[in-house]
């Protein structure tokens, strides 16, 4: 059974993944080649994605006694590319949930 602190890692994970194609795939291809399908293709799942990340992160704050300075830390990660995977691995990955 999936817990709220996996959903918000596995929405980590997702979110950083797709952040890093769009970065590093899709926008090079829009103005490079000309393609912005890979934009559009890749950019709503990701603002969706990125949303979804910064609720949770404020529903989970609470409960993951983050004091303000690493509350900052997580929301930031998450428009830094491969933030998410750090937070995930300092954070997230060594908590043992139900």
């Amino acid at each position: 059974m999936f817990s709220f602190l996996n959903i918000f890692r596995i929405t980590a994970l997702l979110e950083g993944v797709s952040y890093i194609l769009l970065l590093f795939i899709a926008t090079p291809m829009r103005h490079l080649y000309d393609q912005p399908q890979y934009v559009k293709m890749l950019g709503l799942p990701h603002g969706i994605l990125f949303m979804g990340y910064v609720i949770m992160a404020f529903m989970l704050k609470k409960d993951m006694n983050w004091n303000t300075k690493q509350f900052a830390e997580v929301l930031l990660a998450s428009i830094i590319p491969f933030g998410t995977f750090y937070i995930d691995k300092k954070y997230l990955k060594s908590l043992k949930n139900g």
